[in-house]
């Protein structure tokens, strides 16, 4: 599908009708009736039937989801396949880190086409069990080693996190398909958290070296390879790269209006084609270092759309001005910034997120983060090497007001946006982004640092974290809390 797109030549395309013919005559109610172990051939089946409009193509994909969990099958296999219950009858999101994302972006395409009320709302509670619940703050997902998998709700160590790159991969690609069946920011800020930390940090600056596992702590032991036996993430990172074009716009038409939503800030231009137009759009801007964007518009003739700017959850008084002229206040709606009006060619649209250094807290049930914060900014997740700290990163306290200071340093690591700041001992400490460490002298890697007056025995039972993993910390609620 992917190379007839590209180059317009049936070559490929002929092969792939021709193993999915034969898939189809051998799966199915009447035929085998198991679903595939790995699930990823119902995503394939999606994009062979939008590019040929071959209906069988769609009933196969929704044969092999429907067969997910069905108990008249031999041998079920399982939750560690999802397979433990049909896929509509699922709440809690379990097994294989990777299987798991890729059954979700199915269902998500697959329901995007027959409008299924039943598989829309498991996709809801299976994508509200792993944010709120089991889910990095890098983004990341799979905290068990053994079987590469989810574990029980809030069970997220840092130092044995799984954290596999093609899960947060997959993560990247279920969310893209959800923002796309709801037209809601919440999803594309997934989608960028897991973008810029969990799957990014799979691939080192030379474009070489790889991880296949991502943990949050490191004694020093951990590193990059050129490859692996299971050769599933170098490739997979290729795909990722390959998409992502896809992944920076989209559109709809909400009420009649054509709408484009900007769901990625990079730089660079689009042709983005709407029913009642096409418009070039332009995007010049340093982000995720800095969150200045400036978007240019190029309609080919002048016309009435919404431009939809995503405000991220992270960014709480965005600013956007058109022409000049400040917009205020913002309607903001299910995490976009609406701009509804005529366009004109060249019209130009500024947007200022602001990027304060915060520090965030998980909740009190996740025990490896207790009594300890995460620095972010922006998008970006921080973490502290012992090569910026002295030898040693794991002794790292943070104060009550760590006086943080944010630099761009075009000579480290490609150019990355360094934090600096002082620990409670009076010591000058550095945070870099977590996507770029072991890339220098082996030691020590945390991302959750302890914080003088976060006690590390804390209420796990507190209602204020109802359906909330992390949130920002509020300095004002520490306390005077020894730290051994």
């Amino acid at each position: 599908v992917a190379h007839f797109q590209a180059a317009g030549k049936r070559s490929l395309l002929d092969v792939a009708e021709k193993f999915a013919d034969h898939i189809d005559g051998v799966f199915g109610p009447d035929k085998l009736r198991d679903p595939p172990g790995h699930e990823e051939i119902e995503l394939a089946l999606v994009k062979l039937y939008r590019l040929t409009g071959k209906e069988k193509y769609l009933k196969l994909a929704e044969f092999f989801i429907d067969a997910r969990g069905n108990v008249s099958r031999p041998q079920p296999w399982g939750r560690e396949y999802q397979d433990h219950l049909p896929v509509r009858e699922q709440d809690e999101i379990f097994g294989h880190a990777v299987r798991a994302m890729y059954l979700g972006a199915g269902v998500a395409d697959l329901a995007a086409h027959n409008g299924d009320r039943a598989l829309n709302a498991a996709l809801d509670r299976l994508w509200s069990s792993m944010v709120r619940r089991k889910m990095y703050v890098t983004g990341g997902v799979g905290s068990i080693p053994k079987g590469e998998c989810f574990g029980a709700d809030f069970e997220l160590p840092n130092d044995t996190a799984y954290c596999e790159t093609c899960a947060a991969i997959g993560v990247v690609f279920w969310a893209q398909r959800m923002n796309l069946n709801r037209a809601d920011g919440q999803y594309a800020d997934v989608m960028e958290r897991a973008l810029y930390n969990g799957a990014l940090s799979g691939v080192a600056l030379d474009g070489e070296h790889f991880f296949y596992v991502n943990p949050l702590e490191s004694d020093g032991k951990h590193h990059r390879q050129p490859f692996y036996p299971c050769a599933c993430c170098p490739p997979n990172v290729v795909r990722l790269i390959a998409a992502m074009p896809g992944l920076v716009y989209a559109v709809g038409g909400g009420g009649g209006l054509d709408e484009i939503y900007v769901n990625l800030y990079v730089e660079g231009k689009a042709d983005v084609k709407l029913k009642s137009n096409r418009v070039r759009l332009a995007q010049k801007t340093r982000y995720p270092w800095d969150g200045k964007v400036r978007l240019t518009v190029e309609p080919e003739r002048a016309g009435r759309f919404a431009l939809c700017l995503r405000t991220p959850a992270w960014c709480g008084n965005a600013a956007i001005a058109v022409n000049g002229q400040a917009m205020a206040p913002l309607k903001i709606e299910k995490g976009y910034a609406r701009l509804e009006r005529e366009w004109l060619s060249g019209d130009a649209v500024e947007l200022d997120l602001p990027m304060p250094v915060e520090r965030i807290e998980a909740n009190p049930r996740v025990e490896a983060d207790r009594g300890r914060t995460a620095i972010c900014r922006g998008p970006i997740v921080y973490c502290f090497e012992a090569v910026d700290n002295g030898g040693a990163a794991k002794n790292i306290v943070l104060p009550a007001d760590p006086k943080f200071n944010v630099e761009f340093r075009p000579d480290l690591l490609g150019g990355v946006a360094v934090i600096s700041g002082i620990a409670q001992d009076g010591r000058r400490i550095v945070a870099v982004p977590y996507h770029v460490w072991n890339h220098r002298e082996p030691g020590e890697m945390i991302v959750w640092a302890r914080q003088e007056g976060k006690s590390p025995n804390p209420a796990v039972n507190d209602p204020a974290w109802a359906d909330t993993l992390y949130r920002p910390l509020d300095p004002a609620a520490l306390e005077d809390v020894p730290q051994g």
